[in-house]
């Protein structure tokens, strides 16, 4: 097998949702790696598997909802660990979360989280997993049945378990993630969380404490009604994964199926909302 690549080097706006499609769509040809980059991402295709018109039924490019700019270059003999290094950096959640990947040194902060995030994006780098975060090391969690709706990788439940949530259900929609979510699960010790794939028809029947739900305003307001069916009384909701702008949709939604707001956190236009039912 070549170990030349061709990587490309995506630019992205609005970068979330955009970056959620394009990834989902460009998985489903022979682009097998990406790594989050401050605008957007890049990807990789093993060079014997490329062609010029590679990009051509990635309909998303089109799409006028979201500008996207690229440019590409042959990389020889790709060391991923050192992609790794090179693209994500340890972090810091107020002195008591530590996310890193397997490279990075161990620190004592209270709650010290591997995650090796691969396709998966969730790394606590983004606004909104940042904000979750926050509200998860607010809360007295233990014993509290829990969904991580959306897992990418697993980091909100894998805190969730080190907090005394149990048991936890991890569900995405995405093949990668789900075998990411299984895979940092492990690296983390959790014993308390089970990895689904799926949509949100898998909660059909189930009941939690705590859901937590980092995805985009379309999908959360598509869903909402099924979260609160399998939420109980007096149980926690926590949203993310859109824009101030995006309140009042959410709000509403909420509010009308019998929510009460407790909280809300803000990080650089993006939000994070807390209810209870």
């Amino acid at each position: 097998m070549s170990n030349s690549y061709i990587g490309y080097h995506f630019t992205v706006e609005p970068k979330e949702l955009g970056t959620e499609i394009l990834i989902a769509q460009l998985g489903e040809t022979a682009f097998e790696s990406f790594i989050e980059t401050e605008d957007g991402f890049s990807a990789y295709i093993q060079k014997e598997l490329w062609t010029a018109d590679v990009l051509e039924d990635v309909y998303v490019m089109q799409s006028p909802e979201f500008t996207i700019s690229y440019n590409y270059e042959e990389i020889e003999q790709v060391n991923w660990n050192e992609e790794w290094e090179k693209n994500f950096e340890p972090i810091d959640v107020d002195g008591m979360c530590h996310v890193r990947a397997p490279f990075h040194p161990k620190t004592d902060a209270e709650f010290d989280i591997v995650i090796e995030p691969k396709m998966s994006f969730g790394t606590g780098h983004h606004e909104t997993t940042h904000m979750m975060i926050q509200h998860l090391l607010a809360m007295d969690v233990n014993n509290m049945k829990t969904l991580d709706m959306g897992c990418g990788t697993a980091i909100l439940a894998i805190l969730a378990e080190m907090k005394g949530a149990q048991p936890i259900d991890a569900i995405d929609i995405d093949n990668w993630c789900y075998l990411n979510s299984i895979e940092n699960a492990e690296r983390n010790n959790c014993s308390q969380i089970t990895v689904y794939e799926g949509e949100a028809d898998l909660l059909k029947g189930k009941q939690y404490d705590l859901i937590i739900a980092n995805i985009n305003r379309n999908i959360l307001l598509n869903d909402m009604q099924q979260y609160v069916d399998c939420l109980n009384d007096n149980g926690i909701l926590l949203l993310s994964g859109f824009y101030t702008e995006d309140i009042p949709f959410i709000d509403a939604s909420c509010v009308e199926k019998g929510l009460t707001f407790v909280t809300q956190l803000e990080r650089n236009n993006w939000v994070s909302l807390k209810y209870i039912k």
